[in-house]
């Protein structure tokens, strides 16, 4: 059904859009509310360009301002240009301005001339212009007057939160009156209700959100102020501020435009002035404190500025005592230097004294080495002349019996040649026997060949029996054994758990009630291949798991756990252990190490390498127990752990990282946080001695072959019976009886032991003629006598060449022998007379060298001491620079001015000395000698032990506290001017703020307590004062009873009726004195009675429709009977049916009222007729 809302005005038609809509829709539209900061969020994200920037953040701090009533004044208040404390916050400080001139129309400035809607809450399109003075919007409830509230505040861009309506896409248009001389202003918001978006226009042009915030501010718009825009909503919210958010909101509505300004500096200087105070305050103890402790540790600062006095005069004693050391050494180094260069001197003489006599004798002494070494030389080569002789007979001796050897050799060639002839004879006759012998037929007592077959048959038959026995006793005993091991293990699970071990012999005699192997725990299954990891494996299971029956399907864990668990098989209620997982490779973890890193760390490899294990016991091994991933390291020193940490943490695709590892003793738990920065933990714990898998585990795969090989032994035995049956039936078919067998098997055996004697002849005579024939052939393979003779006859001419030779070359060595001997005689008497004039000049020379060698002496010793006196003299020097380098700064400045000072005097001591003046004064000369310097070092040592030790720590806090203390007065001092600049500004803010602030209160006083008066009930408005300028209040006071009290309106004391007659009473008081534009109450009737409503009706008639009056809006549903009305009010009414005409130009209530009469009237003339 069509649905129209319309609003009576006096300028414009409305243009009505058509929307059908159910009509339970329509009576809920009005008690929609709109999620406000999602409607700002999106604002801000659909404003692209920057525009409608106060979605977000500003939007934000006025719905906070809107909800606690507290204006932006209350923030941290900052310094203007003049000094001034003035408010801060996120945005600039916006301008306000005085109410500005009445336009010729009637309109003041940013008062509303034209309102517009489309499709807005309840309306779908409506558009109205209310007049410049007072507003009466009227009309049932839910038809839509508070959306016209809801609709100014959105349209000038306040905050939702003001009001808490719905809105819808649509948009908002508001044309307000412009300033003298300029147009109107025409804002429209446009809205959006799925994206919770919107945007604005200023005289048709895009506009940003804070541009139209700006054009509010300089009209002086003010819907966020309860004072001037009091919606429907936000009735109870005026009687619920507090009297200090009541004073901050009247400033900003009413009087001086620079209240709130002043207020805001005093409230900020007046904390800055409080903080300064305490500051002082604060300083000033301080101070006081750090001079009463600096006078307290005063003596104790002059003892240790003594005591470094006295250790400063013994650091420059110790600089000063070995400096005079060296002074004094010096002196005596300098006197010995130049006795040494004296006695250099004298000895240099004698020695160019004699200088021509030993000339002479180096000379005599050169033609003796020469002489010598000619000597020598051919001594050596006669000696190697002679070994070259000796060679020479030696060779020759040995080609001389080597030829003997050859002629020997050639006599006896005959003789062996008819020896190798016999040789050969005798070969070929015995070769020619043995072949003969070879040649004769086997005996006649051999056995037949049926005998011997039958013999190798039986003895074949024989040994195979005694090989299956022997391999089924073997097997008997390993089984037994085996079973004695069981038995342990057994024994011992009996002691550790008799429910399991009970559930293990019931598992053995039921076998056939499972599909598969069940594995009868780890316990009794397991074997450690090395004992040494033994305590190592036993580490890696919890005891359930060594417990537990591994079943290979679920039928047969089901069986367990059904017969055991459940139906008491074992005669008793029992619990024990089973496990079954399916086997999924992929839910498997990978071992965390590859072998190469384990290598690299040392580790000897992972838990499950070193245990036997049924194979379908693998699974539960590596998916429950984690063998697989738990590597184990024997020497534990020998292991990074920090490194193994790292790797075993490493996480992987189906884990997020961590295993155990075992290094030595010690067990690690390396684990990764799932959480945070994913951290790695280490929990280690002593691996402890092994206790059950100490006893050897049967392997059931060795029991099977053992089973198997004696089952193949016992069928071999039995085939081998049978074997032996026809056999022996053959055997007995010779003899009948079983001694004629025995006869025949002792026959048996004489034949074979005939028939190995034979055999062993036959192989001996063919090995001997093998031999034999071997033999010939190398004999008549020899070469013969003639070629020996000829070849022996060759070497022995080339024999007797070589002696020839050697026969010459030992004569020429023996002429050259002979000639050196001569050579080295003549070498020889010149070597002896040499040697003699060199003895000789010799002695002459030490007759002359006795006074050099006696000088020589002298100096040699005088020498010695120069270089003792030297090296003491350096190293007092060094010790000397060591002290001055070591000593503090300070120290080494007072030895420089004592060193240059003496330097002085003994230059001009040696001045005076050369010019025959007497010495210059030395009374400011430290001229002490060493003794008397560590006297004094001693006086001052013996003066420093008196004086006690004082913590430096106590003069270096005297001196920084001194510091402090000067920092901390000129700190006081600047404080103190802070102190009085900042009580001047509070005086003249004050000065201004004060009267201006008791002037408006005071009118709006006497306008509340009249208002009150005229009701027959009292009321007050009065300033409270603190000492804090933020806690500064207006309280309102009220009586509605003879019998009561002037009481402070709360939101709780009064009923709701007296809190909306306080609340408007206010209001209106507030009127004259107002500098916004226009101003607004919704529904602030309700609750009245009508004697209150009628008095506060008339007024608010008499108070906004004066001349100098701002525009004004009161929204009500009800009206009295005979109410007062001026002709400069306005009454907009506000229908709303489920159905309203369709044809436009229907929106003025007198043109509807005067089509009534019409047809009224016509009507009554047609009954008349």
């Amino acid at each position: 059904m069509p649905r129209r809302s319309t609003t009576s005005q006096s300028t414009e038609d409305i243009r009505v859009k058509e929307e059908r809509v159910k009509v339970k829709d329509e009576k809920t539209k009005g008690k929609r509310r709109a999620p406000v900061e999602e409607e700002e969020e999106q604002e801000q994200e659909q404003d692209a360009e920057g525009e409608d920037e106060d979605a977000q953040g500003e939007q934000d701090n006025e719905e906070e301002e809107a909800e606690s009533g507290s204006p932006r004044g209350s923030k941290r208040a900052r310094v203007n240009d003049d000094g001034d404390s003035v408010p801060g916050g996120s945005q600039l400080q916006q301008p306000r301005v005085k109410t500005q001139p009445r336009g010729d129309d009637g309109y003041i400035p940013g008062s509303i001339v034209r309102i517009q809607l489309h499709n807005f809450v309840t309306y779908d399109y409506v558009q109205f212009s209310p007049g410049p003075y007072l507003n009466m919007i009227i009309g049932p409830n839910g038809t839509g007057k508070s959306s016209i509230a809801c609709a100014i505040a959105l349209g000038l861009n306040f905050p939702p939160a003001i009001l808490g309506q719905w809105t819808k896409s649509g948009y908002i248009e508001i044309e307000l009156k412009g300033p003298r001389g300029q147009r109107n202003l025409v804002i429209r918001r446009n809205l959006n209700s799925l994206s919770k978006s919107s945007s604005f226009t200023l005289n048709g042009a895009a506009a940003t959100g804070n541009e139209i915030k700006a054009k509010m501010a300089e009209l002086n718009v003010q819907v966020g102020n309860l004072c001037s825009f009091l919606p429907q909503d936000r009735v109870s919210e005026f009687a619920a501020m507090s009297s200090q958010e009541l004073l901050r909101e009247t400033q900003r509505a009413a009087g001086d435009e620079n209240l709130t300004k002043w207020h805001d500096t005093l409230i900020s200087a007046g904390k800055d002035l409080k903080t300064i105070q305490q500051t002082i305050k604060n300083e000033e103890d301080s101070l006081k404190q750090m001079k009463e402790r600096n006078e307290g540790i005063e003596r104790d600062v002059q003892r240790y500025k003594e005591r470094k006095k006295i250790e400063r005069t013994i650091a420059l004693l110790d600089v000063l005592v070995p400096v005079a050391e060296y002074r004094e050494i010096r002196k005596r180094y300098i006197e010995v230097k130049a006795n040494q260069r004296n006695m250099h001197a004298k000895v240099q003489r004698l020695k160019d004294k004699n200088a021509p006599a030993h000339a002479l004798l180096k000379k005599y002494e050169q033609h003796f080495k020469d002489a010598d070494k000619d000597r020598d030389a051919l001594k050596k080569s006669t000696q190697g002349k002679f070994k070259k002789l000796g060679a020479k007979n030696t060779a020759s001796d040995k080609l001389e019996t080597e030829s003997s050897e050859i002629v020997d050799r050639l006599a006896s060639l005959k003789a062996e040649e008819r020896s190798r002839i016999k040789q050969i004879e005798g070969l070929e006759k015995e070769i020619a026997k043995m072949e003969a012998e070879l040649a004769k037929p086997p005996s006649p007592n051999l056995p037949s060949e049926d005998e011997i077959r039958a013999d190798i048959a039986m003895q074949v038959v024989v040994d195979k029996r005694a090989a299956f026995k022997v391999t089924l006793e073997n097997g008997q005993k390993e089984l037994k054994k085996q079973d004695n091991d069981d038995v342990r293990k057994l024994a011992m699970m009996q002691r550790w758990d008799k429910d399991t071990h009970d559930a293990i012999l019931w598992v053995r005699r039921n076998r056939n009630l499972f599909k598969m192997e069940v594995f009868e725990t780890p316990f009794m299954r397991l074997n450690v291949k090395d004992k040494r990891f033994t305590n190592s494996v036993e580490a890696c299971f919890a005891t359930n798991q060594l417990k537990s029956f591994v079943t290979q399907c679920q039928e047969d864990c089901d069986t367990i756990n059904h017969h055991i668990n459940d139906e008491q098989a074992l005669g008793r209620k029992a619990r024990v252990t089973t496990w079954f997982r399916p086997h999924q490779e992929n839910l498997l973890i990978p071992p965390p190490m590859s072998p190469e890193e384990m290598q690299a760390l040392r580790f000897d490899g992972y838990a499950i390498d070193y245990v036997d294990y049924p194979e379908g016991m693998k699974w539960f091994l590596m998916r429950d127990v984690n063998l697989h991933r738990t590597a184990i390291a024997l020497n534990g020193n020998a292991i990074d752990v920090n490194q193994a940490m790292q790797l075993v943490a490493r996480p992987t695709h189906n884990h997020p990282g961590g295993a155990t590892f075992i290094n030595g003793p010690t067990m690690n738990i390396v684990t990764r946080s799932r959480y945070g920065r994913k951290a790695v933990g280490n929990v280690t714990r002593d691996v402890q001695q092994a206790r059950n898998l100490t006893t050897p585990t049967i392997d059931p795969e060795l029991k099977r072959r053992l089973d198997e090989n004696i089952q193949n032994a016992q069928q071999g035995l039995d085939l081998c019976e049978s074997e032996r049956a026809p056999i022996i039936e053959a055997l007995e078919a010779l003899a009948v009886e079983e001694k004629v067998y025995a006869k025949k098997m002792e026959e048996v055996g004489r034949k074979r032991d005939i028939i190995k004697r034979e055999a062993a002849r036959v192989s001996g005579l063919q090995s001997k003629h093998e031999s034999k024939t071997n033999s010939l052939e190398r004999l008549r393979s020899k070469p013969s006598a003639d070629e020996e003779r000829a070849h022996l006859k060759k070497k022995l001419r080339s024999n007797t060449q070589k002696r020839m030779q050697f026969a010459k070359e030992y004569t020429d060595l023996v002429h050259a022998i002979i000639s050196e001997q001569q050579e080295c005689t003549r070498v020889g008497l010149k070597y002896l007379q040499v040697g003699a004039n060199k003895i000789a000049l010799k002695e002459l020379c030490d007759r002359k060298d006795e006074k050099y060698q006696t000088a020589l002496v002298e100096y040699n010793q005088i020498t010695e001491l120069f270089a003792q006196i030297k090296a003491e003299t350096k190293e007092v020097l060094d010790r000397s620079r060591a002290a001055v380098e070591g000593a503090e700064p300070e120290v080494v400045e007072d030895y420089k001015v004592i060193e240059n000072v003496r330097m002085e005097w003994e230059a001009a001591v040696k001045k005076a000395e050369e010019n025959g003046l007497p010495a210059p004064d030395d009374s400011d000369v430290d001229t002490r000698t060493v003794e008397e310097l560590q006297a004094e070092l001693e006086t001052q040592r013996a003066n420093l032990e008196m004086n006690l030790n004082t913590n430096p720590g106590v003069v270096e806090q005297y001196e920084k506290r001194k510091r402090d203390i000067e920092q901390l007065e000129k700190a006081i001092d600047e404080r103190k001017k802070r102190e009085e600049k900042v009580a001047r500004d509070i005086k003249n803010a004050r000065d201004n703020w004060q009267p201006a602030l008791q002037a408006l209160v005071k009118s709006i006083g006497v306008k509340f307590s009249a208002a009150f008066d005229r009701i027959g009930c009292a009321g007050e408005i009065r300033i409270n004062e603190h000492e804090d300028y933020d806690k500064w209040a207006i309280e309102i006071l009220v009586k509605f009873r003879d019998s009561e009290n002037l009481q402070v309106l709360t939101a709780h004391r009064q009923s709701g009726g007296e809190r909306s007659l306080t609340t408007i009473l206010y209001l209106m008081s507030l009127t004259e004195e107002a500098r916004a534009p226009f101003s607004l109450v919704d529904e602030i009737n309700q609750g009245m009675d009508q004697r209150a409503e009628r008095m506060v009706h008339n007024s608010m008639v008499n108070v906004t429709c004066q001349s100098d009056s701002a525009q004004y809006f009161l929204i009500t549903p009800k009206l009295l009977p005979d109410l007062n009305y001026h002709e400069r009010m306005k009454v907009l009414c506000v229908n709303n049916g489920e159905w309203l005409p369709e044809e436009k130009d229907i929106g003025r209530m007198q043109d509807m009222l005067d089509v009534y009469e019409a047809r009224r009237g016509t009507a009554s003339n047609m009954r008349a007729m």
